[in-house]
């Protein structure tokens, strides 16, 4: 039998931290209790522009419990105002009670700290505030006229293109040009955002619910103006990240600043309705699309303008052209982004930022081209596929599109659709079929792993990376057991600790693709060292032998023999001799009451181009719960501003709809046989935010389909379509 023979990856194995969740042996942030642990809660503005004229703590400090209330008044001067001086993801411009300014409603404006929670909460309401208030801008459509282009965005440029597109749109045979918008809407993973604080002299340990415990480190440091080696992060487990958790809020720095204040260790765990406005969200969005297109569906040009808001106080862009410029084969293309100015807090990254967005605005583009031709929207996709990524000419490093559309076209059926809307029924209901095109970039960034032999005959793996619920334990346990080539349960990997190796943010779909050649790399020097002495494990001729050799070989040792390992793309993204990204195809299946305007999504049909997957299991799993997500963007998601006070009216999940398991028809969902080399070492891209991609197109698509009705603003809500 070859060594490779055994190998764990691809294999569905269970995760490997499911005991400990199941048996709530799994802790997460805001369940660590240090001795003598007291609590905080926010106190936030009720205004969204203007100044604290007054604010009275004295009734809420008397308060059985209290232990102190942070204000403006009496927080401690920090460097640079409190600015953190570290660029985002990992830091944002925060509020950390430095001045009185209130620049949005929900904005921290004062911590009380009490012996309980209920006790804070209490103390909490009794914080008397008056306001100066300042004429606040809430209204997106007016400020659209002082839209302005940013300065820098993290990824490319604000305005890109290639050829001459408004001259192509002129003498193109057939155009289409039509405006897309999508709402507000916010993160609501199942663990709101929480922070536990405790100094030790001048040493501080944060258990942080987040996605990037190095950027915490840093982000405090810098804003609290001590080294970062005096900082130490946690985060052994995360119940759900999605972009909110991948900067540092107030919030943390606030615990930090009132454990110190209090010389006791001090929680922050944000209510349901703090999940609004002061961790992020995803902006609005306004996105004008023209295609020109020749008789025969060849695309001859695009134009993409894209309007998003962001706070007063600091850009976000939401890259929305970003899918448009890589998806088609055009002969000529334009793209633009630009921001309003609005008194709300920063928007942020929300899974698929931009990607999702989008997605949404050029597939539902190109179903209304393929109307307008009269062709199926699958050929025009076929007709236009980019065989190089169309902005650069860079060959792609792996892309297997084609074989996705065939495949999940031939599972759904796609062939016996009829082409006229209105056209297929069952019983009194609508039924319309619609598709879209999925994607996301790959991503890589510079990481760390070791790997160390116990004398008992296991491997601990280490790695300064996170579990945002999306199976690192499991998959980095694969990788590892992979390379050097032992049973999985002999390997135990440890991240969630700045102490570990460092690794990047678990954002942009890279942890797999960054963290997962370190760990290969840490093990294969393991490897090395073990074999010149003995490599008795490798030939062993089942895994049972190879479990006897190698603890044999550990007990040899006699004590722990350790291997470090790095991993690093060559260049940045852009300097690459290939282009990397994944695509996916999307085929669903709506069913429309005519009277009542009710949409159900019974079926969802999705092939994948993600290179080389690591687990079946979990990797399934992160796709389709991407389509899920992306039904709620679809269907219900919408954060509704009230526009005289700047406060989202529908912050809790009684309001805010996202699907449940009654909303949820069949998820059919497969990857293609792929093997990516050319992007990392292990073949692999990541995969936790294409799952969202084109599924809210695609759904638009198909109930356009079913009624003749376009809904070109999301969500498509009943009223839209009576």
């Amino acid at each position: 039998m070859s060594e490779r023979a055994a190998s764990p990856i691809g294999r569905p194995i269970d995760r490997v931290d499911g005991p400990a969740k199941v048996t709530g042996r799994a802790k997460y942030s805001a369940e660590f209790a240090p001795p003598g642990l007291c609590h905080a809660v926010i106190v936030q503005s009720t205004i969204p522009s203007g100044r604290i004229a007054r604010i009275d703590a004295r009734a809420a400090e008397a308060m059985p419990g209290v232990v102190l209330v942070l204000t403006h008044r009496n927080a401690p001067r920090l460097p640079q105002e409190g600015r953190a001086a570290v660029n985002p993801p990992a830091g944002r411009e925060i509020s950390v009670l430095q001045a009185d300014a209130v620049r949005y409603n929900g904005e921290p404006i004062a911590v009380v700290v009490a012996q309980t929670l209920e006790q804070a909460e209490e103390a909490a309401a009794h914080v008397e505030v008056a306001y100066e208030r300042r004429a606040a801008e809430l209204d997106f459509e007016r400020a659209r006229s002082a839209a302005y282009r940013p300065a820098k965005m993290i990824h490319g440029k604000a305005d890109n293109g290639w050829g001459d597109a408004a001259k192509a749109l002129r003498s193109a045979d057939v155009r289409i040009a039509a405006t897309y918008t999508t709402p507000y809407e916010h993160h609501n993973p199942m663990e709101p955002h929480a922070t536990v604080a405790q100094w030790e002299g001048e040493r501080l340990t944060l258990w942080d619910s987040t996605q990037y415990v190095s950027g915490v480190r840093d982000t405090v440091a810098k804003t609290l103006g001590v080294p970062a080696e005096n900082v130490r992060v946690l985060s052994p487990f995360v119940g759900g990240g999605f972009g909110c958790k991948g900067s540092t809020w107030s919030h943390v720095v606030l615990a930090a600043m009132a454990a110190r204040a209090a010389r006791r260790p001090v929680k922050l765990a944000l209510e349901r309705p703090q999940m609004f406005g002061p961790v992020g969200g995803r902006p609005r969005t306004e996105q004008k699309i023209e295609l020109g297109a020749e008789r025969d569906g060849r695309i001859v040009a695009l134009r993409h303008d894209v309007v998003s808001h962001t706070s007063r106080f600091e850009d976000f862009t939401e890259p929305s052209t970003q899918p448009s410029r890589a998806l088609y084969a055009y002969a000529s293309c334009a793209t633009t982004q630009r921001l309003v100015k609005l008194d709300l807090g920063t928007p942020t990254f929300q899974r698929a930022p931009g990607e999702s967005t989008g997605t949404f605005a050029i597939e539902c583009a190109m179903d209304e081209l393929a109307y307008r031709l009269g062709m199926d929207p699958l050929d025009l996709r076929l007709r236009n596929h980019a065989d190089v990524e169309p902005e650069t000419g860079r060959p792609w490093s792996s892309k297997k599109l084609r074989e996705c559309y065939e495949q999940a076209a031939r599972r759904f059926g796609w062939p016996r659709r009829t082409h006229e809307p209105r056209s297929m029924r069952d019983g009194s209901w609508l039924v319309g079929w619609g598709m879209a095109t999925a994607t996301y970039p790959a991503h890589r960034m510079p990481s760390q792993a070791s790997a160390t032999l116990l004398p008992d005959g296991t491997v601990v793996v280490r790695s300064g990376t996170q579990d945002i619920g999306t199976g690192t334990y499991t998959v980095m346990t694969q990788v590892a057991a992979d390379e050097l080539a032992i049973p999985v349960d002999l390997v135990r990997f440890e991240l969630g600790d700045t102490r570990l190796p460092k690794a990047p943010i678990s954002g942009g779909s890279m942890t797999v693709s960054s963290v997962g050649p370190a760990v290969q790399a840490a093990c294969r020097e393991l490897r090395a060292l073990l074999e010149r002495q003995d490599g008795e494990w490798l030939r062993a001729g089942d895994e049972d032998a190879r479990r006897t050799a190698f603890r044999a070989l550990a007990r040899r040792q006699g004590q722990p023999l350790e291997a470090q390992g790095e991993a690093h793309p060559e260049q940045g993204d852009d300097k690459q001799p290939f282009a990397a990204r994944s695509f996916g195809a999307l085929f669903v299946e709506v069913r429309i009451d005519p009277e009542l305007g009710i949409v159900r999504v019974p079926r969802i049909v999705a092939s994948y181009s993600v290179g080389r997957l690591l687990n079946a299991k979990t990797g399934i799993s992160q796709l389709q719960g991407g389509i899920v997500w992306g039904v709620g963007m679809a269907l219900t998601e919408e954060s509704l501003l009230d526009p005289a006070t700047g406060r989202y009216v529908n912050e809790n999940l009684a309001e805010y709809h996202v699907p449940v398991n009654a909303d949820i028809g069949a998820i059919d969902v497969t990857v293609v046989d792929e093997d990516d080399a050319r992007f990392n070492p292990l073949g692999i891209r990541g995969i936790g935010e294409i799952g969202i991609t084109g599924v809210a197109a695609a759904i638009a698509n198909a109930v356009y389909h079913a009624t003749g009705k376009r809904v070109r603003d999301l969500p498509i809500t009943l009223d839209k379509l009576l």
